[in-house]
């Protein structure tokens, strides 16, 4: 018997294709563009670049007639110009002032003559800060617009420039049926919206709902939201993103001491925000860190006292698996040291708390910080003894 082949009208296959492009663009979930001066003190959890400027010229850029040298020239990288940099430089009106003039190649095309010039929009003493200065990213959809802030320090001894963004996208989505309010940040400061990595800080954030500022948010696969998973896709300039329910995702256990009461999570996959049982957690198969852990508990008289580890930049990771588990070294026993400096007859005495692996712990009393420890000081034959009252700052 001879087997026929369906043959579909043009116009058929055309309607299908079309549904399907409608589908994915209806998933699209568009953010607002925002810019500040203080973005960093607005939004919270805006990351930064401590960078050198150099009075070193750049080879192949074209200059404009500065007012008064030496001027310092900075490099800022990013993925979004096609060779990998925007130059900016840093001139003087006058030789014995501050720096109070910024060029920017804000068009990435080589040339710090042809764009706008920028003031300090505040000085102090050796300080002076810019922005939010424009720069225009060239894209097959058009032009994308950010904006950088530029605290530049300088002094007889040296110079430096702390780099942050002044720009975040915002807005109202759509999530298991809810309307929630939604921030991208750029943390790393690179340009883009969507960098995910093992190492919390050089991810980007993502904020879904009434989240604060510095508890976890690392772009990642997923986004949990309301106790869901949701597989994440965040455009590369931050203007938009998708957000479909992720089911049957493999998962794997993690254990830690049984006191700890939070545990914040991060990696490719994203942050997670845990409180475990009986010391154990559930995450998805994966790489991590541990951002931060706590120890809550209420003394005699009810007060209560948390304990918060905070890992630091580049500490081991772990890694969750579907077939066994994972023993986290977190929690107590936490190590009180003090350190103690001289300069001339003076001596300063620091205290600090640790964790088993290097976390700085913060303790308080009732969400304040307790007050300082005494010090107690005692020579050989005991003619000195006293109990110094220490204070913080």
């Amino acid at each position: 018997m001879e087997k026929r082949i369906p043959v579909y009208p043009v116009s058929v296959l055309a309607l299908v294709v079309l549904l399907a492009s409608t589908a994915v663009a209806q998933n699209e979930q568009w953010l607002q563009y925002r810019s500040a001066n203080e973005a960093r003190q607005m939004i919270g959890d805006i990351g930064y670049q401590y960078l050198q400027p150099s009075a070193a010229k750049p080879e192949g850029i074209k200059l404009p007639s500065f007012s008064s040298g030496p001027p310092l020239f900075l490099e800022w990288k990013t993925p979004m110009v096609a060779s990998g940099k925007v130059w900016m430089a840093f001139d003087k009106s006058n030789a014995n002032g501050q720096y109070d003039r910024l060029y920017l190649d804000a068009n990435a095309n080589g040339d710090l003559s042809d764009d706008p010039v920028y003031q300090p929009y505040r000085r102090e003493s050796s300080l002076s800060i810019f922005g939010p200065a424009k720069v225009t990213f060239e894209s097959p959809d058009g032009p994308i617009t950010y904006h950088l802030s530029m605290e530049l320090r300088a002094d007889s001894r040296q110079a430096l420039c702390l780099l942050s963004p002044a720009c975040w996208y915002e807005g109202q989505i759509t999530v298991g049926g809810a309307k929630k309010r939604c921030l991208l940040i750029d943390h790393n400061v690179n340009g883009t919206f969507n960098d995910k990595s093992r190492d919390y800080n050089q991810s980007d954030r993502i904020r879904v709902g009434e989240q604060s500022g510095y508890e976890g948010g690392a772009v990642g696969n997923y986004v949990e939201v309301d106790d869901k998973l949701y597989k994440a896709d965040i455009a590369r300039d931050g203007a938009c993103l998708t957000l479909t329910e992720a089911k049957d995702v493999p998962c794997g256990v993690a254990r830690l001491a049984d006191n700890i009461t939070t545990v914040i999570a991060s990696g490719e996959n994203g942050s997670f925000i845990r409180k475990p049982e009986n010391g154990v957690m559930k995450l998805p198969v994966g790489e991590y860190r541990v951002d931060s852990w706590t120890i809550a508990r209420k003394d005699e008289s009810g007060a209560r006292w948390e304990m918060r580890g905070m890992s630091p930049s580049g500490g081991a990771g772990f890694t969750v698996a579907p077939d066994k588990e994972v023993s986290l070294p977190f929690g107590e026993p936490i190590y009180s040291t003090v350190q103690s400096s001289k300069s001339g007859s003076i001596y300063a005495f620091e205290q600090k708390l640790q964790g088993r692996q290097g976390e700085r712990v913060v303790l308080t009393r009732n969400g304040s910080q307790p007050p300082p420890p005494k010090l107690h000081i005692r020579n050989r034959d005991g003619t000195y003894d006293r109990s110094i009252s220490s204070e913080y700052g």
